[in-house]
């Protein structure tokens, strides 16, 4: 199982703390590759707020009305002292984003995110969801000077976007919709193996122009952006906790040419890989 995860207080301890406004106790990633399920059974819940993001795959959950199966693009919201059963399977090729909060304000920024007497909200699927996730992650594991301070601010980004979606009208059906779901699912688990969008959409039955034009409307990118985008924040993780030769993580990326991978990555970043290391 991948796990990518960071803590406010190096460990999984859950906090009740209404003294400020937010504050994120945790944060984290999971992928299930070889373990065959994942079972969660918490029968008193937590003291804290947790919000799960299936950014794709599916997965299971339980609720009093009963048990609900959930897709790619959904969030599920566990309020305090709420009985939480939830499990994953390994060939639905789940991947789930995660975060522990509490605050005196955590109920009104979920309201005003959407959130409001409901436990289930569609969000779609977008990049800037799992990306700030791994924002967070990542102070949560560096302890930079301040860290503190900028789990809750990416935390309050994360309710922008969900509320600026609602808001948008992003979240109707699209015809195809599906196919882009696919294409996304796909992306996310092979981005670092070399990929033609012309052979995708043929394999897909589509024609190149429409697979663009209608991946663009959907993700807000073309698919070679959207698949460079996973590369590099996948190579962002690594150089951030990991020392593994600038030149491996290009190719644990999906770039073999050393000197592309760093003119790609300062592209994007605005950083040598090299130079975004030294700045951990």
């Amino acid at each position: 199982m991948y796990v990518y995860s960071g803590y406010l207080n190096h460990g999984d301890m859950e906090l009740e703390d209404y003294t400020h406004p937010l504050i994120v106790t945790g944060c984290g990633i999971y992928r299930l590759i070889r373990q065959p399920i994942m079972h969660t059974i918490r029968t008193e819940g937590r003291k804290d707020y947790q919000l799960l993001y299936i950014s794709s795959g599916k997965a299971f959950f339980e609720f009093p009305e009963g048990s609900i199966e959930v897709s790619a693009g959904e969030m599920i919201l566990y309020r305090p002292g709420v009985p939480q059963r939830y499990w994953y399977l390994v060939e639905d090729r789940p991947e789930v984003c995660w975060i522990h909060f509490t605050g005196s304000q955590a109920e009104s920024y979920l309201n005003e995110a959407g959130f409001s007497k409901k436990h289930q909200l569609h969000v779609g699927i977008f990049p800037e969801y799992r990306e700030l996730f791994r924002q967070i992650i990542g102070e949560l594991q560096l302890r930079r000077p301040c860290f503190e301070e900028f789990p809750p601010h990416y935390l309050r980004l994360l309710f922008a976007e969900i509320h600026r979606s609602q808001k948008e009208g992003t979240l109707s059906l699209r015809p195809n919709q599906e196919e882009i779901l696919r294409a996304v699912q796909d992306f996310n688990e092979s981005f670092a193996a070399p990929i033609s969008i012309q052979e995708y959409a043929a394999s897909r039955h589509m024609s190149v122009c429409w697979f663009i034009r209608s991946f663009r409307n959907y993700m807000g990118m073309a698919p070679m952006q959207y698949i460079t985008f996973l590369r590099i924040t996948r190579a962002k993780e690594l150089l951030r906790s990991t020392d593994y030769p600038i030149q491996e993580i290009g190719s644990i990326v999906g770039y073999e040419n050393p000197l592309y991978f760093s003119r790609i990555f300062k592209k994007q970043t605005g950083y040598s890989p090299s130079e975004y290391r030294s700045a951990r």
